[in-house]
């Protein structure tokens, strides 16, 4: 009996310890988002409660961050000059591990509520990302390169950053909604939020989403990955297929 009430004391002693601090109840309006033939993109929302000790929400300011992150990939990026007329590749850098898709939407800019340090832990804005380049550049230009791959993600929708784009009711309530576009890549991703006060995150939690590929889509991508020579061939039979047939009808004309 001693032994049992010993091991439910010590399974209750985390949550005792941390009744006095909130608790984030966050979910998405879709954990499952499949991509088929008339894929246009989707609208993620992003919604929850926060629970305060005592039920009472504090006097002070909250604000909460939300960011979707895409799983981590490694990324080959080529600066291009022009060359007596010419647009060349010229030098490049790579990247080790980089999300693939990133999205934060604040109830206010992210440099209002926390300082950079703490941004950079959490990795909340763009200037924050962790992008783990290979060693070699020089500060100067590893920075040009940061700043054009981000320019780059976000040019195509797949980087963005909201400094409004989380509505909070009565400091308890709060939503958000992040755009994934059409042409988001799959795989695991996660949904964070952190509850923010006097620039320090006091409370955080997190929710998974799957993105993937369903129908024709998805046969199309698992035989390109796992049958790529034979993929190959076939696409470029079906090439000329297609031309031949084109050839043919345009000459009956």
């Amino acid at each position: 009996m001693r032994a049992a009430k010993a091991a439910l004391a010590l399974i209750l002693a985390p949550l005792v310890l941390g009744a006095d601090k909130p608790v984030l109840v966050p979910d998405v309006s879709q954990r499952d988002i499949r991509i088929i033939y008339s894929f246009t993109g989707a609208e993620l929302l992003l919604f929850g409660a926060v629970l305060y000790p005592g039920g009472r929400a504090p006097t002070g300011k909250v604000d909460i961050a939300v960011v979707v992150k895409g799983p981590v990939e490694p990324v080959l990026v080529r600066e291009k000059q022009k060359v007596a007329g010419i647009w060349m590749n010229a030098d490049s850098t790579r990247y080790l591990s980089a999300p693939s898709f990133y999205a934060v939407a604040s109830s206010r800019p992210i440099k209002a509520l926390v300082d950079q340090r703490t941004a950079a832990i959490y990795e909340l804005g763009l200037d924050s990302l962790q992008l783990s380049p290979t060693a070699g550049a020089l500060p100067q230009e590893q920075r040009r390169f940061d700043d054009g791959f981000v320019d780059l993600r976000r040019r195509h929708g797949l980087y963005s950053e909201s400094a409004e784009g989380v509505e909070i009711t009565d400091g308890v309530l709060y939503r958000a909604r992040i755009t994934i576009p059409a042409r988001v890549p799959v795989g695991a991703y996660t949904a964070e939020t952190f509850l923010i006060q006097d620039g320090k995150v006091v409370a955080g939690a997190a929710r998974d989403i799957t993105i993937d590929k369903e129908g024709m889509e998805r046969f199309v991508a698992n035989a390109a990955d796992r049958w790529s020579l034979t993929y190959g061939f076939a696409a470029i039979a079906l090439s000329l297929v297609l031309g031949w047939v084109a050839s043919v009808l345009f000459r009956r004309r």
